[in-house]
């Protein structure tokens, strides 16, 4: 049954958290994936698939489900952590992440239950859902499309020529969010090609823009379930991040964009992690 569900602000931290650990032991225990992006994006995940889709883990293809495409899919590892923890598949399932023949690979595929569209070749989520968004309002169905892009990912031109798509068609079926983490894998965006003012950039689009803290489950629930900001225009939300967020070590550091860590480093991150889970049990215990 197509359920969306509404946990609690923290039950939402909670899940974030087991998301982050997730993402961890997947990446630690294959010595591959990009660490920074995903942890960059737990919360996202955790706002959308436990406060905001529209969908059903056993039913993955019911045609009135709201769709989701990860266009940053090199940030898998918090997708697959997500779907697992939703239902889609038993979370033992994990452990095959980057093994041979899984479809849990170093981006996600089609054939993984929840998975969309394959991505991660970046600037292609967004006119994948575009596509998706308009179909939708050809076909008089009601469900909604939602794609999360990285900002370095926003430097691509293919985002604008959906951008202006969108708008032209009046998608307001349509709900973008950007990771807005201010890192991209040479270094920070705006050294590299510069996005600011980026509020403006969207609203010249005709897009509708919220901006909030994309570590604040709460927050983004409240934002995204009010999508459409406005009739006829698409949304945009610019989640405003810090890239590898829960573990010091690999908080806003460019070189854990694609890099996993060791055994010692994966073992004081796993004791952060638990540290934050256990105050947060503290705080919900007072």
């Amino acid at each position: 049954m197509l359920q969306r569900l509404d946990a609690s602000p923290f039950e939402m931290r909670r899940i974030a958290l087991t998301l982050r650990m997730h993402i961890l032991k997947m990446i630690a225990g294959k010595g591959k994936g990009h660490t920074g992006p995903a942890l960059s994006i737990a919360d996202i995940m955790t706002a959308l698939y436990f406060g905001v889709l529209n969908v059903d883990p056993e039913d993955p293809h019911n045609p009135g489900r709201d769709r989701f495409i990860l266009s940053k899919g090199h940030a898998c590892t918090a997708l697959y952590a997500a779907l697992a923890e939703r239902g889609y598949f038993p979370g033992e399932k994990l452990d095959e992440y980057y093994e041979l023949d899984s479809y849990l690979g170093g981006h996600p595929v089609k054939g993984l239950p929840g998975v969309e569209a394959a991505t991660g070749s970046l600037g292609h989520g967004l006119p994948i859902s575009v596509g998706l968004a308009l179909a939708a309002k050809f076909d008089g169905h009601k469900h909604r499309v939602f794609t999360l892009l990285g900002d370095g990912e926003v430097q691509e031109g293919s985002v604008w020529e959906a951008a202006m798509a969108a708008a032209h068609f009046r998608l307001d079926n349509l709900v973008a969010v950007v990771d807005r983490n201010n890192l991209g894998v040479d270094g920070y965006t705006e050294e590299l090609m510069a996005l600011e003012p980026l509020e403006d950039k969207w609203r010249s689009f005709r897009w509708e823009v919220r901006t909030v803290d994309g570590h604040d489950p709460a927050e983004l629930v409240q934002v995204l379930r009010s999508a459409p900001f406005a009739s006829g225009k698409p949304s945009i939300v610019l989640a405003l991040t810090t890239k590898g967020k829960g573990i010091d070590f690999v908080e806003n550091r460019v070189e854990w964009h694609h890099k996993a860590p060791d055994p010692q480093q994966a073992e004081e991150a796993f004791r952060q992690l638990r540290a934050q889970m256990d105050a947060l049990e503290r705080e919900i215990e007072s």
